[in-house]
């Protein structure tokens, strides 16, 4: 699958600091939110209108943009695997070996790219 395939894609949830206006998570939903994309926030720590874990969520996720620093997205490849989510769409610099090889090993299709980025272009 390309980026393009992703974009199509229109139940997101988004981990990472999506409260702080200065981190890409935060235009990442943002900018999904304005596309007319249906976004969740996610969060470790669950502050404002934020989730703490995936299974939270009330709705549908068709597909998961880690935007958090490696050392966290572990715990939520995990969860992403123990929910059956199909695909992730990982940020640059949110990558980490174990992640992908715990994804990849679920079959959970993973893209290394920038959801900006597709939304500019598809």
């Amino acid at each position: 699958m390309h980026l393009r395939d992703f974009m199509k894609m229109k139940n997101w949830a988004v981990i990472g600091d999506v409260d702080n206006p200065l981190k890409y998570a935060y235009q990442i939903r943002n900018e999904l939110k304005e596309k007319g994309y249906k976004t969740y926030g996610v969060h470790p720590q669950g502050t404002g209108f934020t989730y703490k874990r995936l299974q939270d969520i009330p709705g549908i996720i068709d597909i998961v943009d880690l935007c958090i620093n490696p050392r966290d997205g572990l715990s939520y490849a995990r969860e992403i695997v123990e929910m059956g989510i199909k695909y992730v769409l990982i940020q640059p610099g949110a990558q980490s070996e174990e992640v992908l090889a715990l994804l990849r090993t679920n079959r959970v299709e993973v893209l290394e790219g920038c959801a900006l980025v597709g939304l500019r272009l598809y």
